[in-house]
């Protein structure tokens, strides 16, 4: 009750169907009622950390408005599925192809953008190896999830910079969205598929770059480029 209107959300380990979620969802509107707080106002963030809790994200995902994220919980679903390494978030032994969580960090990530949530993926816990951590980031980074999370300050920097997106890309993502803007405008001859340089746009363009465009203002970016209409 301390942190009051100050708590934003809270992480719930361990879940395993909506029920869970629905307990928390209770109690919390309880002690809002009790403490004056706005009612829903906290969040509630599933960490998904079993074999049961992956075969049930749906409706853990959908159990109650307070859900804003799905979170991975690694160590507690690799030994769900008994895999072979005592590394947390590294490939198991004699899994020489691929990758092993691959399938687990897609139904995470799917059911989170099919529910509107935020995806966050687990801890690495060798603290000491940045360049791991790195790899690792690196990884669920480039499938879209929206973050991970640090055990260490020294893996804050490293998060940051790869969650965001590269200079060049958050540049091509802005120039994207303003050269579509103008084309598809009367001014600018109201088409829907034009040529940015070498290569087509359209509105699947245009989305995919909103997502790129979104988490470099998140991040502060500044664009290095403009576009300039053409001439008529």
């Amino acid at each position: 009750s301390g942190a009051g209107r100050n708590l934003d959300a809270i992480l719930l380990p361990k879940v395993e169907c909506a029920a869970h979620v629905q307990a928390l969802d209770l109690l919390l509107t309880q002690l809002e009622k009790e403490h004056g707080l706005d009612v829903g106002a906290i969040g509630i963030e599933p960490q998904i950390e079993s074999a049961r809790s992956l075969r049930n994200i749906d409706e853990i995902a959908t159990a109650s408005p307070r859900v804003q994220t799905l979170v991975f919980g690694p160590a507690d679903l690799m030994a769900s599925v008994n895999m072979r390494t005592l590394v947390v978030g590294e490939q198991p032994v004699g899994y020489d192809t691929g990758d092993a969580y691959h399938h687990i960090l897609m139904t995470i990530l799917l059911a989170a953008r099919t529910h509107g949530l935020q995806a966050i993926d687990g801890p690495y816990l060798q603290i000491r190896d940045l360049d791991a951590f790195r790899r690792a980031a690196g990884r669920t980074a480039g499938l879209g999830f929206d973050g991970k999370w640090v055990l260490h300050p020294t893996q804050i920097e490293a998060a940051n910079e790869i969650f965001a997106p590269r200079q060049a890309d958050y540049d091509k993502a802005e120039m994207i969205l303003d050269a579509y803007e103008f084309h598809t405008s009367a001014a600018g001859g109201g088409r829907g598929a034009v040529m940015l340089g070498d290569e087509m746009i359209d509105e699947a363009s245009r989305k995919m770059a909103l997502v790129v465009s979104a988490k470099g203002r998140a991040a502060g970016m500044t664009r290095t480029t403009a576009f300039v209409p053409p001439a008529p």
